[in-house]
């Protein structure tokens, strides 16, 4: 029997993949100084342009935006400079490449970029400290003004063009994770009594105004967002989240994006007030091309893609350990396994 992750799988009449196999979005902080991707990212990618589709770690769309070391930015022509030669070997091995974009939100730190606050959209403290630099505590964020939410629209929709004239295939908008959209799609982050805050048209605002401003900057064919129902990462879980992606699944579903891509650290994720599995309840509400992940197994992989649970399947970290991973797993050769150390270095 052919396994379902070797099919062609056509996004839209724009862009068609080789398999359905995706490489998930993959946080290295390998970016130089200047936030500039390096040829040895270049490098990186291209050994795994074999993917249906590969979606680049997640990438700044501005100096404040930062809430981790050396990761790499969309907003300067060098940066942009950098990642023409990552999306140039990708396509010259054959490969489709998308950019994720990011703004951390509360999560991020002025160490990284000189300054004295981090927008977000409630004035709710996250705890902890930056993650690889544990001497950084996170600080309480200033709530984004009405245009400081106009300003964020407007860089993020910049962003998008920049990837695309960086060479990109698409973008994936990164509103998933406890990041800065995300903290406007939970009540844990929003307190707001705007028309950001308060019920779930109002906090989806946001997310939508961003994904609408990027579609009709690059067309929505090749827009496609990340979410997270569920999977809370600096963030306390509410039931009445779940109210609030009731309707952005439903917004999303009168849209025409490229795929929605399920931010789940493992598919085994359960919430009761979803009615179970997080991908089962996405999938519940929203029938347009889906992307699982989240612990798979080639087998495993294949069996959700004949349910149908799912329609591409991104890996994560077995991509870290196994630059061939589509290969040998065409192939049933087995697959070296993922360990902590492989984060400090590209291979």
């Amino acid at each position: 029997m052919t396994s379902k992750l070797f099919e062609t799988y056509a996004l839209n009449d724009q862009i068609s993949l080789q398999n359905r196999i995706l490489m998930a979005p993959l946080t290295r902080c390998m970016a130089d100084d200047k936030l500039v991707p390096t040829d040895a990212m270049a490098d990186y990618y291209a050994r795994r342009a074999d993917a249906g589709l590969i979606i680049s770690e997640a990438t700044i769309i501005r100096p404040d935006a930062q809430g981790y070391p050396n990761t790499p930015g969309l907003f300067t022509s060098e940066q942009i400079d950098g990642w023409r030669k990552v999306t140039d070997a990708v396509h010259a091995k054959g490969g489709k490449i998308f950019a994720q974009l990011w703004h951390t939100g509360r999560v991020a730190h002025p160490h990284f970029f000189n300054g004295d606050k981090v927008l977000a959209p409630s004035a709710e403290k996250v705890d902890g400290t930056v993650p690889r630099m544990r001497d950084l505590s996170y600080i309480t964020p200033t709530p984004a003004t009405l245009d400081d939410i106009n300003q964020l629209i407007a860089d993020y929709s910049q962003a998008a063009g920049n990837a695309i004239d960086a060479g990109f295939d698409g973008i994936e908008i990164h509103a998933a994770n406890g990041y800065l959209i995300d903290q406007f799609l939970h009540y844990d982050s929003n307190t707001r009594t705007d028309k950001y805050g308060g019920t779930p048209e109002n906090m989806s605002r946001f997310a939508l105004q961003v994904i609408d401003a990027i579609a009709d900057r690059i067309g929505a064919e090749r827009t496609a967002v990340r979410l997270t129902p569920g999977a809370y990462f600096n963030m306390q879980a509410d039931p009445r989240d779940r109210t609030v992606f009731d309707y952005l699944l439903a917004q999303l579903e009168l849209r025409t994006l490229a795929f929605v891509h399920i931010g789940t650290f493992d598919d085994a994720m359960e919430f009761d007030f979803l009615g179970g599995r997080v991908s089962d309840y996405v999938r519940a509400n929203y029938s347009k091309t889906l992307v699982g992940v989240g612990g798979f197994t080639p087998q495993s992989g294949d069996q959700a893609l004949r349910d149908e649970r799912f329609d591409l399947l991104a890996i994560g970290r077995p991509f870290i350990a196994n630059p061939d991973y589509v290969e040998k797993v065409r192939q049933g050769e087995t697959l070296t396994p993922y360990s902590e150390e492989m984060l400090e270095t590209l291979v």
